[in-house]
């Protein structure tokens, strides 16, 4: 068991003092004949000792007295080294600040709606967060410490910030918040162009939208088929959307499910969509070309007016006045044949049209621009649909399994006028398509279609002055061109060691 010391008597001030003078006796004696034997040097002594004494009692911190090293805590990072040296200046920390490129070379403030100039956007300290499935734009204005009733005001602001309302997972919102004045801006993508800004200022919230700078590059692509285009247009890294642009682009000339053999061979120049450095989608095909069993078609990108459409280089249209299979099928079950023997009948009788198998529920479209002149149903064609064009151009669509079109309809090329089917007389799901001109069925997969109209002689210079350098582009992936024909015979004097 733990015993206390004895705790002393506590000493009065007068024996205190009594100590202190009794203490001090001999050493005033000592000075008394210090004094007479020294009276010069003594007096200079007794000067000193006063006036230390005097400093002595100034009040003062006990810091001040004795000085003792102070020691600062660093965090340290696992696995880091301690610092062997404290650096002679700690500098406080600060926010990291995310500083917006485009804007910082603009090379000054931009101005809002109302005229008013607003803050550099490198000036801000944006808090960047990123959207995450199931999260709210209300859950995010929390999760930095806004308030629903701020979130409320932004969103009904005008109509680019109620697009704020509609988040997904990825999307990145920045804030920029002051400690004392709280909000000051939001920062979202408006869409891969543009910037939506939201700023607090002295007459309330305002919005602007700034542009974004896209960098468009203009890079080409070619291959050789060996087994189908989409494993070709693969391997010259191609994505499967672009493949069927380049297909669209000549589907009015090659029908790419029945006309495709190894050896063709495409070529393209087309452009990139970068932003920031980072790839962002394909742009358009500004020419192509495509080599089908001997034959080569080309098409440039010109805009006539009505937006942007492919031309042959002779300004023909690319597009023509029909499409030539009004679907996308699987294969052709039954070609135009005048003798065929039907599989249901059991009969010879003609076979005016051409079969098109695909899946029940394939969107069926209009072969070209015209009006609906029949869409019913009977036993025979199941639903059905005919369309009257120009040029006396009448076509025919069998045993649908729907009609989205009624009798008397306007109807333009590509529009889905039905679905593929195996309505009537029919003994698997697909679409039977007939082209008749003057009345006179054809066959529609080898008839002539008309072109549309060409460009105008007025717009013939500025085309051929923006197809000429695309076109010579593609010369340099074309085998038959002067450029490789010249490169295959550099490359052969050199081989051979002869020179040229």
């Amino acid at each position: 068991m733990a015993t206390r010391r004895p705790r002393q008597a506590r000493r009065s001030p007068a024996d205190l003092a009594r100590t202190a003078i009794s203490g001090l006796a001999p050493l005033l004696m000592r000075v008394r004949d210090g004094v007479r034997a020294r009276p010069g040097w003594s007096a200079i002594a007794a000067v000193l000792v006063l006036a230390g004494f005097a400093l002595g009692m100034l009040p003062g911190e006990r810091a001040a007295e004795t000085l003792e090293p102070k020691v600062i805590a660093l965090p340290l990072t696992p696995g880091s080294a301690p610092p062997e040296e404290l650096p002679s200046q700690l500098a406080e920390a600060t926010p990291a600040t995310v500083t917006d490129q485009e804007e910082q070379a603009a090379g000054g403030p931009a101005q809002g709606a109302d005229g008013r100039p607003t803050p550099r956007l490198s000036d801000r300290a944006w808090t960047v967060v990123e959207v995450q499935p199931g999260q709210t734009m209300e859950r995010i204005f929390r999760q930095v410490g806004l308030g629903p009733g701020l979130l409320h005001r932004v969103v009904n602001l005008d109509d680019y910030t109620r697009g704020l309302a509609r988040i997904r997972p990825g999307d990145k919102f920045a804030f920029d918040i002051d400690d004392e004045s709280g909000f000051r801006a939001l920062r979202a993508e408006l869409d891969e162009e543009s910037w939506l800004f939201v700023e607090q200022g002295a007459e309330g919230l305002s919005s602007r939208v700034e542009p974004r700078s896209l960098d468009r590059r203009v890079v080409e692509a070619n291959g050789v088929i060996s087994s189908s285009l989409f494993n070709a247009a693969k391997g010259a890294g191609l994505s499967d959307n672009m493949t069927m642009r380049l297909a669209n682009i000549f589907g009015w000339d090659i029908d790419f499910a029945l006309d495709i053999r190894v050896g063709d061979r495409f070529a393209l120049v087309y452009e990139e969509i970068w932003r920031d450095g980072q790839y962002l989608r394909d742009g358009p095909i500004l020419a192509a070309r495509f080599t089908n069993q001997g034959e080569t078609f080309e098409a440039i990108r010109f805009d006539a007016g009505n937006g942007p459409d492919y031309f042959a280089p002779d300004g023909r249209p690319m597009r023509k006045a029909f499409l030539r299979a009004p679907l996308n099928f699987t294969r052709v079950t039954s070609n135009f044949n005048p003798r065929r023997f039907h599989p249901i009948t059991r009969q010879v009788r003609p076979h005016n049209g051409t079969d098109y198998g695909a899946p029940t529920g394939t969107p069926v479209w209009a072969a070209g621009d015209g009006r609906v002149i029949r869409s019913a149903y009977n036993n025979v064609n199941g639903h059905y649909i005919f369309v009257q064009h120009g040029n006396n151009v009448v076509t025919r669509y069998l045993h649908l399994s729907r009609r989205d079109v009624r009798q008397g309809d306007r109807v333009r090329q590509g529009q889905t006028i039905g679905a593929v089917g195996m309505t009537g007389l029919a003994t698997g799901p697909h679409l039977h398509y007939e082209f008749l001109v003057d009345g006179v069925h054809r066959n529609p997969r080898t008839v002539d279609l008309p072109d549309a109209e060409p460009l105008p002689a007025e717009l013939m210079d500025s085309f051929l002055a923006a197809g000429r350098p695309l076109l010579a582009r593609l010369d340099q992936f074309d085998p038959a061109s002067p450029l490789m024909l010249a490169q295959r015979d550099q490359d052969s004097c050199e081989d051979d060691g002869t020179g040229c």
